[in-house]
């Protein structure tokens, strides 16, 4: 496969790579409501965490540890999957953003040997930019056979969120309520299981890489690539893959509330970027120690990827 680099040098500290240009916002128009409804468990209200008093990757303004007062709330148990993603199209004839624009990023090692000339991300040479990647087609055309209906739906910008959202009559969550839900009741704790880190051996609590990245994914916990939604253990609350699999979009802007220069470095020119959290399958620790609950990162509103994906929350 012949490539060329495009766009900024990205951070390696970084696996989401992001469009250069505006913010993409597009009209939400709702033309009918989901009918089938989701399925949801409650989330209790009171005193939450969001952040760490032990930062992994301080620069991203993962600390400190703080206590919130969350009000009650209800959660997908899954992220949304390509079956309930197709409902919303067929329902609304919605073009994702990555069909409007024509190309999407797509991991080095889904693309046939076969495949045309592609742009690589410069700094992150494992995205490639693929013409005509999308939803259903999420390695490039030709791809239709690795669509899955009961896997999450990839390749979604903020923007599409939002739009699936109001026509599902619900909202992406907020940091608070993400982290809260992700904790499971156990509190101040780094992984929704619990304070144990996956690892390279035996532990596979949840769907990420194993192996050199980016080399080779051993996919010793299963998978190489997205995982079904409802995969592996549920957390306290009964919620499924709340990190690994995929990237899922918050409400919320990337900020990083911090004066130091190597924080202002790291993240100049991402004003407007939107909240990401969950970490995805290509995260390891020698690379994006991100599928921790405090771990946190920022796209562009109108990026999408092969593991970006979302969930909703909805108001009691």
């Amino acid at each position: 496969m012949a490539e060329t680099s495009v766009g900024p040098k990205a951070e390696k500290a970084c696996c989401l790579p992001v469009r250069v240009g505006g913010d993409g916002a597009i009209a939400i128009r709702v033309m009918q409501r989901e009918e089938a409804r989701p399925e949801t468990v409650n989330i209790p209200g009171g005193t939450g965490f969001i952040g760490t008093n032990t930062p992994y990757l301080p620069v991203d303004g993962e600390g400190p540890l703080k206590s919130k007062k969350i009000k009650p709330f209800r959660m997908d148990t899954t992220a949304v999957t390509n079956a309930r993603f197709a409902a919303f199209v067929a329902a609304t004839d919605y073009v994702t953003e990555a069909e409007r624009l024509g190309d999407s990023f797509v991991f080095m090692h889904f693309l046939p040997d076969d495949a045309p000339p592609t742009q690589a991300v410069a700094g992150t040479q494992w995205w490639r930019v693929v013409l005509g990647a999308h939803w259903r087609c999420i390695h490039g055309p030709g791809s239709e056979d690795a669509w899955l209906p009961d896997h999450p739906v990839v390749h979604v910008t903020w923007n599409d969120a939002r739009a699936f959202a109001a026509w599902a009559g619900g909202r992406l969550p907020t940091e608070a309520e993400w982290e809260h839900a992700a904790r499971g009741g156990l509190g101040d704790v780094p992984f929704p299981w619990g304070d144990e880190a996956p690892n390279d051996r035996d532990h596979f609590p949840c769907n990420i890489w194993q192996g050199q990245f980016p080399n080779a994914d051993l996919g010793l916990d299963g998978y190489r690539g997205t995982a079904p939604a409802r995969s592996f253990q549920p957390n306290g609350y009964g919620l499924f893959n709340m990190v690994g699999n995929v990237w899922e979009w918050t409400s919320e802007p990337f900020k990083v509330r911090s004066l130091k220069a190597s924080a202002k470095r790291a993240h100049a020119g991402k004003a407007g970027y939107r909240l990401n959290k969950g970490g995805s399958y290509l995260c390891h620790l020698s690379y994006c120690f991100r599928y921790r609950i405090a771990a946190r990162s920022g796209s562009s509103p109108d990026s999408s990827t092969g593991h970006q994906g979302f969930r909703l929350v909805y108001d009691v």
